[in-house]
């Protein structure tokens, strides 16, 4: 497979994002040639600093990162979002510097959303920061981009695998990377050593915002202090494992010999619903509804446009917004698309 010419296609999926890396590296080491890149969200960021060259230093950075510099990184914003984006993007911008989509190394598109005319929108003309921006513009975490009398958002509103726009490469392969997968359950984070510097203060300064903070503001809803302590605690690893948040979002299993409800929920596949595992945050709320849509959109979007390896990380193994765990995250993308290539390779000898 050594000199293979691939499209690669990066899939939405918050602090998941980070995998692509990983899947990157994997995949240069192999010697294949990337050939031009997809992205959305955290896809169009990875893949937009990857086509400007700039990918090591910008891995570099963010694996530097640790609970307390992320907190530094929040401008908190009470209008549209909770963060504005500027002090990461401004970071992102001084690394990649000032440069058009059309003067990159490869064809390049980021998807949006246009959530003024409801449709989806590629760049793959203009200035790359931009681009990059207006497809990571979360809702209700990043601040929307304007540009003209279109507000942009997130791509993966409505594209949270763009696969359609590298159809037509003439590249020798296809590869998605979905970071959605639901089906992946032999996978976790890694554990990386980390420096002991501090860890054990903010996570007793987080068990004890947590206790303290609810869905209710408890009247302060204009106190700057308490919502930026609130956006500061959802930002933290839940307890008691912080490496694998399958807690977070598995539901609590009863005896096998409780009795059932009559009328009891159940699942599309006709399993009661049990348990009481709710979100631990309204923003927690938001970003797990926004999950289970892009779950379902990334699974039409692979069968109407089946790629010719797809690379599936589970979400369960990092909650949306965790952005402070870019090391687990680069090394499961690296494993998880070494298996795959694996499986790949041995199948098209």
């Amino acid at each position: 497979m050594t000199g293979k010419r691939v499209a690669l296609v990066l899939g939405s999926g918050g602090a998941r994002g980070y995998a692509h890396i990983g899947v990157i590296a994997e995949l240069e080491a192999r010697g294949y040639e990337i050939g031009c890149i997809a992205g959305c969200s955290m896809g169009a960021v990875v893949g937009g600093i990857y086509a400007a060259g700039k990918l090591d230093a910008y891995r570099a950075w963010i694996e530097s990162l640790d609970y307390l510099d992320v907190l530094r990184l929040l401008d908190v914003s009470f209008r549209l979002g909770a963060i504005r984006g500027e002090k990461v993007f401004g970071r992102i911008r001084e690394m990649v510097g000032e440069i058009n989509i059309e003067d990159l190394s490869i064809p390049y598109t980021a998807v949006a959303t246009d959530l003024t005319n409801q449709q989806e929108i590629w760049f793959q003309e203009g200035c790359l920061h931009q681009a990059m921006r207006a497809s990571a513009a979360i809702p209700s975490l990043f601040t929307p981009v304007i540009l003209g009398n279109r507000m942009l958002i997130d791509g993966g509103l409505l594209n949270p695998l763009p696969i359609i726009p590298v159809v037509s490469s003439h590249c020798d392969l296809i590869i998605a990377v979905n970071l959605n997968a639901t089906n992946q359950k032999h996978y976790q984070l890694p554990v990386v050593e980390r420096p002991p510097a501090f860890k054990s203060r903010i996570d007793q300064l987080v068990a004890s915002l947590s206790a303290r903070l609810s869905f209710r503001r408890n009247g302060h809803e204009h106190d700057h202090e308490v919502l930026l302590l609130e956006r500061s605690a959802e930002l933290q690893p839940p307890e008691p494992n912080p490496w694998l948040e399958e807690s977070v979002s598995q539901p609590e299993v009863q005896p096998a010999a409780a009795p059932q409800r009559e009328g009891a929920p159940r699942s599309a596949e006709g399993s009661v619903v049990v348990g009481n595992i709710g979100p631990a945050s309204l923003l927690d709320l938001i970003h797990q509804s926004f999950e289970v849509m892009q779950t379902s959109l990334a699974q039409y979007k692979i069968a109407g446009y089946p790629p010719d390896l797809l690379i599936n990380v589970p979400k369960r193994v990092c909650r949306f917004f965790e952005f402070y765990k870019a090391p687990e995250l680069i090394e499961l993308g690296r494993q998880i698309a070494a298996d795959s290539l694996d499986r790949y390779e041995q199948e098209n000898r």
